[in-house]
Protein backbone atom coordinates (compact mmCIF):
# COMPACT_ATOMS: atom_id res chain seq x y z
CA UNK A 1 0.00 0.00 0.00
CA UNK A 2 3.12 2.26 -0.09
CA UNK A 3 1.86 3.70 -3.53
CA UNK A 4 -1.84 4.23 -2.54
CA UNK A 5 -1.69 7.53 -1.52
CA UNK A 6 1.02 9.76 -4.36
CA UNK A 7 3.60 11.68 -3.08
CA UNK A 8 4.42 14.88 -4.80
CA UNK A 9 6.90 17.86 -4.51
CA UNK A 10 5.20 21.45 -5.40
CA UNK A 11 8.30 22.78 -6.18
CA UNK A 12 9.36 20.56 -9.26
CA UNK A 13 5.71 21.45 -10.55
CA UNK A 14 6.49 25.44 -10.18
CA UNK A 15 10.00 25.07 -11.88
CA UNK A 16 7.95 23.33 -14.76
CA UNK A 17 9.13 21.20 -17.78
CA UNK A 18 9.57 17.59 -17.90
CA UNK A 19 9.15 16.42 -14.10
CA UNK A 20 5.98 19.16 -13.25
CA UNK A 21 4.49 17.25 -16.06
CA UNK A 22 4.97 14.43 -14.10
CA UNK A 23 3.74 15.99 -11.08
CA UNK A 24 0.56 16.89 -12.69
CA UNK A 25 0.35 12.91 -13.78
CA UNK A 26 0.79 11.87 -10.50
CA UNK A 27 -2.01 14.20 -8.86
CA UNK A 28 -4.46 12.81 -11.47
CA UNK A 29 -4.11 9.18 -10.65
CA UNK A 30 -3.46 9.72 -6.82
CA UNK A 31 -6.69 11.74 -6.73
CA UNK A 32 -8.84 8.88 -8.44
CA UNK A 33 -7.22 6.55 -6.95
CA UNK A 34 -7.32 7.61 -3.09
CA UNK A 35 -8.42 11.20 -3.15
CA UNK A 36 -5.49 11.80 -0.54
CA UNK A 37 -1.84 13.25 -1.49
CA UNK A 38 1.27 13.85 0.41
CA UNK A 39 2.87 17.06 -0.37
CA UNK A 40 6.18 18.20 0.21
CA UNK A 41 7.71 21.32 -1.46
CA UNK A 42 4.92 23.87 0.34
CA UNK A 43 7.13 26.16 1.34
CA UNK A 44 4.94 26.55 4.64
CA UNK A 45 8.00 27.01 7.72
CA UNK A 46 8.25 24.06 9.72
CA UNK A 47 9.25 25.97 12.58
CA UNK A 48 5.70 28.22 12.20
CA UNK A 49 3.99 25.31 12.41
CA UNK A 50 5.51 24.35 15.51
CA UNK A 51 5.15 27.50 17.46
CA UNK A 52 1.22 26.84 16.51
CA UNK A 53 1.18 23.85 17.97
CA UNK A 54 2.98 24.68 20.94
CA UNK A 55 1.02 27.83 21.78
CA UNK A 56 -2.19 25.70 21.24
CA UNK A 57 -0.96 23.27 23.81
CA UNK A 58 -0.50 25.85 26.11
CA UNK A 59 -4.28 26.85 25.23
CA UNK A 60 -5.76 23.36 25.51
CA UNK A 61 -3.89 22.86 28.80
CA UNK A 62 -6.50 25.63 30.93
CA UNK A 63 -9.11 24.56 32.64
CA UNK A 64 -12.00 23.98 31.10
CA UNK A 65 -14.08 26.53 32.64
CA UNK A 66 -11.84 28.96 30.96
CA UNK A 67 -11.63 27.62 27.98
CA UNK A 68 -15.81 27.71 28.16
CA UNK A 69 -15.52 31.52 27.88
CA UNK A 70 -14.65 31.12 24.43
CA UNK A 71 -16.95 28.18 23.53
CA UNK A 72 -18.75 27.83 20.46
CA UNK A 73 -20.65 25.22 18.19
CA UNK A 74 -19.59 22.62 15.09
CA UNK A 75 -18.94 25.98 11.89
CA UNK A 76 -18.36 28.72 14.65
CA UNK A 77 -15.39 30.04 15.67
CA UNK A 78 -13.68 29.56 19.35
CA UNK A 79 -13.19 26.37 21.36
CA UNK A 80 -15.48 23.29 20.61
CA UNK A 81 -15.47 21.06 23.61
CA UNK A 82 -15.67 17.39 24.10
CA UNK A 83 -19.05 15.69 23.04
CA UNK A 84 -19.72 18.53 20.43
CA UNK A 85 -19.17 16.76 17.33
CA UNK A 86 -19.86 13.20 15.66
CA UNK A 87 -17.98 12.92 12.15
CA UNK A 88 -19.70 9.79 11.50
CA UNK A 89 -22.95 11.26 11.64
CA UNK A 90 -22.07 12.09 7.98
CA UNK A 91 -22.07 8.96 6.50
CA UNK A 92 -25.54 7.74 8.20
CA UNK A 93 -23.86 6.00 11.38
CA UNK A 94 -25.29 7.18 14.98
CA UNK A 95 -22.47 6.77 17.09
CA UNK A 96 -20.85 8.27 20.42
CA UNK A 97 -18.99 12.11 20.14
CA UNK A 98 -15.59 12.09 18.81
CA UNK A 99 -12.58 12.17 21.75
CA UNK A 100 -11.25 15.33 20.35
CA UNK A 101 -11.30 19.50 21.36
CA UNK A 102 -11.02 22.29 18.87
CA UNK A 103 -9.75 25.66 17.75
CA UNK A 104 -11.53 26.83 15.34
CA UNK A 105 -11.07 29.94 13.45
CA UNK A 106 -12.41 31.16 9.75
CA UNK A 107 -12.63 33.76 7.08
CA UNK A 108 -13.20 37.32 8.62
CA UNK A 109 -13.07 39.37 5.48
CA UNK A 110 -17.16 40.80 5.36
CA UNK A 111 -18.39 41.15 2.20
CA UNK A 112 -21.05 43.40 2.25
CA UNK A 113 -24.22 41.43 2.31
CA UNK A 114 -25.08 40.79 5.87
CA UNK A 115 -26.62 37.56 5.48
CA UNK A 116 -23.43 35.99 4.43
CA UNK A 117 -21.55 37.52 6.75
CA UNK A 118 -23.12 36.57 9.36
CA UNK A 119 -22.78 32.89 8.36
CA UNK A 120 -19.27 32.65 6.78
CA UNK A 121 -17.67 35.58 7.88
CA UNK A 122 -17.75 36.50 11.40
CA UNK A 123 -14.81 37.70 13.31
CA UNK A 124 -12.51 34.93 15.03
CA UNK A 125 -12.63 34.77 19.02
CA UNK A 126 -8.85 34.46 20.66
CA UNK A 127 -8.24 33.71 24.55
CA UNK A 128 -6.69 36.40 26.31
CA UNK A 129 -4.58 33.86 28.56
CA UNK A 130 -2.89 32.79 25.22
CA UNK A 131 -2.53 35.97 23.70
CA UNK A 132 0.12 34.87 21.13
CA UNK A 133 -2.25 32.44 19.16
CA UNK A 134 -3.85 35.22 17.64
CA UNK A 135 -0.59 36.09 15.18
CA UNK A 136 0.47 32.81 14.75
CA UNK A 137 -2.86 31.10 13.13
CA UNK A 138 -3.00 34.46 11.44
CA UNK A 139 0.20 33.88 9.46
CA UNK A 140 -0.35 30.02 9.22
CA UNK A 141 -3.73 30.72 7.72
CA UNK A 142 -2.10 33.27 5.23
CA UNK A 143 0.53 30.59 4.40
CA UNK A 144 -2.45 27.83 3.76
CA UNK A 145 -4.29 29.88 1.87
CA UNK A 146 -1.05 30.31 -0.63
CA UNK A 147 -0.75 26.68 -0.99
CA UNK A 148 -4.67 26.05 -1.16
CA UNK A 149 -4.35 28.37 -4.62
CA UNK A 150 -1.16 26.92 -6.09
CA UNK A 151 -3.01 23.48 -5.19
CA UNK A 152 -6.14 24.57 -7.10
CA UNK A 153 -3.94 25.69 -9.79
CA UNK A 154 -2.03 21.94 -10.00
CA UNK A 155 -5.77 20.21 -10.08
CA UNK A 156 -6.41 22.42 -12.93
CA UNK A 157 -3.56 22.22 -14.84
CA UNK A 158 -3.22 18.36 -13.98
CA UNK A 159 -6.89 18.57 -16.20
CA UNK A 160 -5.36 20.21 -19.19
CA UNK A 161 -8.05 22.72 -18.35
CA UNK A 162 -7.83 25.88 -20.73
CA UNK A 163 -7.28 28.05 -17.35
CA UNK A 164 -8.09 27.92 -14.52
CA UNK A 165 -11.54 28.28 -12.65
CA UNK A 166 -10.99 28.60 -9.26
CA UNK A 167 -9.27 32.35 -9.99
CA UNK A 168 -13.15 33.29 -10.23
CA UNK A 169 -14.59 30.34 -7.94
CA UNK A 170 -11.85 31.39 -4.78
CA UNK A 171 -11.99 35.12 -4.79
CA UNK A 172 -13.30 35.38 -1.27
CA UNK A 173 -13.45 31.96 0.34
CA UNK A 174 -14.62 30.59 3.36
CA UNK A 175 -11.34 28.96 4.66
CA UNK A 176 -11.84 27.52 7.85
CA UNK A 177 -8.46 26.63 10.31
CA UNK A 178 -8.92 24.21 12.85
CA UNK A 179 -6.43 22.79 15.32
CA UNK A 180 -7.41 19.86 16.76
CA UNK A 181 -6.14 18.09 20.26
CA UNK A 182 -6.26 14.70 20.90
CA UNK A 183 -6.07 14.29 24.62
CA UNK A 184 -4.27 10.84 25.59
CA UNK A 185 -6.42 7.75 26.94
CA UNK A 186 -5.47 7.93 30.28
CA UNK A 187 -7.32 11.51 30.17
CA UNK A 188 -10.22 10.20 28.12
CA UNK A 189 -10.89 6.91 29.64
CA UNK A 190 -11.54 3.50 27.13
CA UNK A 191 -13.34 4.59 24.43
CA UNK A 192 -16.94 3.25 24.17
CA UNK A 193 -17.96 0.90 21.22
CA UNK A 194 -17.83 2.72 17.82
CA UNK A 195 -15.90 5.79 19.35
CA UNK A 196 -12.91 7.70 17.59
CA UNK A 197 -10.87 10.36 17.95
CA UNK A 198 -12.72 11.28 14.37
CA UNK A 199 -14.90 8.84 13.31
CA UNK A 200 -14.90 7.87 9.61
CA UNK A 201 -16.22 10.86 7.03
CA UNK A 202 -15.33 12.66 3.96
CA UNK A 203 -14.32 16.03 4.05
CA UNK A 204 -16.94 18.03 2.89
CA UNK A 205 -15.45 21.31 0.62
CA UNK A 206 -12.54 21.85 -1.76
CA UNK A 207 -9.11 21.13 -0.08
CA UNK A 208 -7.91 20.17 2.96
CA UNK A 209 -4.19 21.04 4.13
CA UNK A 210 -3.43 18.50 7.24
CA UNK A 211 -0.22 19.08 9.61
CA UNK A 212 -0.03 15.90 11.95
CA UNK A 213 1.64 14.41 14.25
CA UNK A 214 2.45 10.49 13.79
CA UNK A 215 0.54 7.99 16.61
CA UNK A 216 -0.52 5.32 17.36
CA UNK A 217 -3.81 5.88 17.18
CA UNK A 218 -3.06 8.20 14.01
CA UNK A 219 -5.24 8.88 10.71
CA UNK A 220 -6.21 6.32 8.61
CA UNK A 221 -7.61 6.12 4.84
CA UNK A 222 -10.12 3.98 3.55
CA UNK A 223 -8.93 1.64 0.48
CA UNK A 224 -11.55 -0.02 -1.76
CA UNK A 225 -8.45 -3.10 -2.08
CA UNK A 226 -7.73 -2.97 1.54
CA UNK A 227 -10.09 -1.45 3.96
CA UNK A 228 -8.95 0.91 6.53
CA UNK A 229 -5.37 1.69 5.89
CA UNK A 230 -2.33 4.00 8.16
CA UNK A 231 -2.07 6.94 6.41
CA UNK A 232 2.05 7.24 5.60
CA UNK A 233 4.00 10.48 7.56
CA UNK A 234 6.96 12.32 5.97
CA UNK A 235 8.23 14.46 8.39
CA UNK A 236 7.51 18.47 7.12
CA UNK A 237 5.15 16.95 4.45
CA UNK A 238 1.67 17.89 4.42
CA UNK A 239 -1.32 15.11 4.14
CA UNK A 240 -3.77 16.24 1.62
CA UNK A 241 -6.96 15.66 0.30
CA UNK A 242 -9.94 16.33 -1.55
CA UNK A 243 -13.43 17.08 0.28
CA UNK A 244 -16.92 15.94 -1.01
CA UNK A 245 -17.30 19.67 -3.26
CA UNK A 246 -14.34 18.93 -5.60
CA UNK A 247 -15.06 15.52 -5.91
CA UNK A 248 -18.69 16.95 -7.37
CA UNK A 249 -16.81 18.99 -9.40
CA UNK A 250 -14.89 16.69 -10.99
CA UNK A 251 -17.80 14.80 -11.72
CA UNK A 252 -16.78 11.88 -9.74
CA UNK A 253 -13.59 11.06 -11.76
CA UNK A 254 -12.11 12.30 -8.48
CA UNK A 255 -12.66 10.96 -4.69
CA UNK A 256 -13.78 12.68 -1.81
CA UNK A 257 -10.86 10.78 0.65
CA UNK A 258 -12.40 8.89 3.23
CA UNK A 259 -10.66 8.69 6.81
CA UNK A 260 -11.12 8.20 10.45
CA UNK A 261 -8.51 8.72 13.27
CA UNK A 262 -8.68 5.98 15.57
CA UNK A 263 -9.36 6.01 19.36
CA UNK A 264 -6.64 6.08 21.78
CA UNK A 265 -4.65 3.27 22.08
CA UNK A 266 -3.80 1.05 25.51
CA UNK A 267 -0.21 0.62 23.40
CA UNK A 268 0.00 4.49 24.10
CA UNK A 269 -2.14 5.65 26.89
CA UNK A 270 -0.23 8.72 26.94
CA UNK A 271 -0.21 9.51 23.37
CA UNK A 272 -0.94 13.02 22.85
CA UNK A 273 -1.70 14.14 19.58
CA UNK A 274 -2.36 18.04 17.70
CA UNK A 275 -3.33 18.37 14.49
CA UNK A 276 -3.08 21.52 12.18
CA UNK A 277 -6.00 21.61 9.45
CA UNK A 278 -6.84 24.19 6.95
CA UNK A 279 -10.33 23.31 4.92
CA UNK A 280 -9.33 25.49 2.10
CA UNK A 281 -12.91 26.34 0.12
CA UNK A 282 -14.77 28.47 -2.35
CA UNK A 283 -16.66 31.66 -2.38
CA UNK A 284 -19.90 31.02 -0.44
CA UNK A 285 -21.55 32.07 -3.15
CA UNK A 286 -19.37 29.74 -5.49
CA UNK A 287 -22.00 28.15 -8.41
CA UNK A 288 -19.82 24.89 -9.00
CA UNK A 289 -20.69 23.19 -12.08
CA UNK A 290 -19.35 19.37 -12.27
CA UNK A 291 -16.78 18.83 -15.49
CA UNK A 292 -18.86 16.86 -18.44
CA UNK A 293 -17.62 13.79 -19.62
CA UNK A 294 -14.79 12.87 -21.06
CA UNK A 295 -13.13 14.44 -18.24
CA UNK A 296 -15.69 14.11 -15.60
CA UNK A 297 -17.00 10.52 -15.12
CA UNK A 298 -21.13 11.25 -15.17
CA UNK A 299 -22.73 13.73 -16.54
CA UNK A 300 -26.12 13.86 -14.35
CA UNK A 301 -24.84 15.89 -11.44
CA UNK A 302 -26.19 19.30 -10.81
CA UNK A 303 -24.75 22.41 -9.97
CA UNK A 304 -24.50 23.64 -6.69
CA UNK A 305 -23.84 26.66 -4.25
CA UNK A 306 -20.48 25.86 -2.45
CA UNK A 307 -21.65 27.38 0.87
CA UNK A 308 -25.09 25.24 0.88
CA UNK A 309 -23.22 22.21 0.00
CA UNK A 310 -20.92 22.68 2.74
CA UNK A 311 -22.95 24.23 5.75
CA UNK A 312 -25.76 20.85 5.03
CA UNK A 313 -22.88 18.64 5.67
CA UNK A 314 -21.69 20.71 8.85
CA UNK A 315 -25.10 20.80 10.43
CA UNK A 316 -25.11 16.48 10.13
CA UNK A 317 -22.12 16.28 11.84
CA UNK A 318 -23.63 18.68 15.06
CA UNK A 319 -24.21 17.37 18.25
CA UNK A 320 -26.96 19.24 20.08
Amino acid sequence: MSDFIATIDLSEWRAGGARAAEVEAAVDAGLQRAGFLLVSGHSIPEALAAEVRAAARRFFALAPDIKARYAARVGERGWIGPGMEANAYSEGGQTPPDLKETFALGAFEPTGDASADALWFLPNVWPSEVPELESLLGEYQEWCRTVTAELLALFASALRLPRNPFEDLAAHPTWTLNVNHYPPLTEVGEPEPGQFRIGPHTDFGTVTLLDREPGVAGLQVYSDDSGWVDAPFVPGALTVNIGDLLAHWSAGRWRSGRHRVLPPSPAAAQEDLVSLIYFGELDHDALVRPLGPPLGSRADLPTVTSGDFIRERLDAISIG
